[in-house]
């Protein structure tokens, strides 16, 4: 596998410009864990008399959507319609999750309920962009035979109205290898590409049969068990884990995310840099997921898989100078996509 030399995004703007329109109304469908991200915002200005700890003034209190319900508000903000299946408790945390989902254009109708398990709830305390702590709350064990076959039913149902499939692992416990091989078996069925999310704790043949993966960087070394010393004595390496990912997956396309310097495509035997589009990075959190989101939604749609990727990049860059897991709308989409244009 030969590594080509990197592409500029900007090749790309006319084609996202003139057919971004194509993207709304497109439906998705996203299976994956789902959760609550909570924020509590303030200052420090003093230790805790009762440990030496800092205490926190708050200022104020959000909630946002986490997971792969930020994946699906990434489709929702970039014109096409998310089909969400995932699973929560029963308690206040799925209450707040689905009026959370519906005030983001998100349809919770197809969320499965598990009372033996909380929704995952992470809790962040944090001074000016700066986290003190993070609390989870959350159950990670797998979901249950019944569960997992209310998941497969609503799968089912939705198969033949959308243009893809995401799968997004968080290894929370509704992603395993029977479910994916069942997924995978009903997308093929119906002509619909499958993409997965990964994470790095998986086992790499839990995602086999799918078209293509988005792990970032840290998650394809781990989870084709390269020694990370040796990407230190060979930068060339990186293609060879991407050839193994996709040699065990048995995908024929590979898109691994490099943070900073944008993301690599494995396709066709060979790989292509994208750039990253970022003019400023404030956090991270929830660029994978604005990428598997605007990737899987322009690809479903007809756009190749480098227009697709291009597109992404843009979005990612978007999000990455905002705090938290915040989507991409088109309008910011659109502006970043000229302002790349004219650079």
């Amino acid at each position: 596998m030969t590594s080509l030399n990197p592409k500029n995004l900007s090749e790309h703007a006319p084609h996202i410009v003139q057919h971004v329109q194509d993207l709304r109304g497109k439906e998705v469908l996203i299976i994956g864990d789902i959760g609550l991200d909570e924020y509590v915002l303030g200052q420090v200005r003093r230790i805790s008399p009762e440990a030496p700890v800092p205490v926190v003034e708050v200022d104020s209190e959000e909630a946002r959507l986490g997971l792969a319900a930020n994946v699906a508000q990434n489709i929702a903000s970039l014109g096409g319609v998310p089909r969400l299946v995932a699973v929560v408790g029963k308690d206040a945390t799925a209450d707040q999750l689905r009026n959370l989902l519906s005030r983001s254009g998100v349809s919770p109708e197809h969320l499965v309920v598990d009372s033996s398990r909380p929704t995952t709830r992470k809790l962040r305390v944090m001074v000016q962009n700066h986290h003190i702590v993070r609390v989870d709350y959350e159950h990670r064990v797998f979901v249950s035979e019944a569960v997992e076959r209310a998941i497969l039913d609503q799968v089912k149902a939705l198969m033949p109205k959308v243009c893809s499939v995401i799968i997004q692992d968080y290894a929370k416990g509704v992603i395993g290898e029977k479910l994916v091989a069942e997924i995978v078996r009903l997308a093929k069925a119906s002509g619909k590409k499958v993409l997965a999310d990964p994470h790095r704790s998986t086992p790499l043949e839990t995602y086999r049969g799918v078209d293509l993966m988005t792990p970032n960087f840290d998650e394809s070394v781990a989870l084709a068990k390269f020694p990370v010393d040796d990407l230190r004595k060979d930068p060339a390496l990186l293609n060879k884990i991407g050839n193994k990912l996709m040699e065990v997956v048995g995908s024929k396309q590979m898109v691994i995310t490099l943070g900073k310097d944008g993301m690599r495509i494995f396709e066709h035997g060979d790989s292509i840099d994208f750039p990253t589009n970022a003019k400023q990075v404030f956090d991270v959190t929830g660029a994978g997921d604005t990428v598997i989101a605007a990737l899987a939604l322009a690809w479903g749609a007809g756009f190749t898989l480098d227009q697709s990727c291009a597109l992404a990049n843009f979005a990612a860059g978007v999000v990455v100078g905002k705090v938290g897991c915040v989507p991409c709308s088109v309008e910011e989409l659109l502006e970043a996509v000229q302002a790349g244009e004219s650079a």
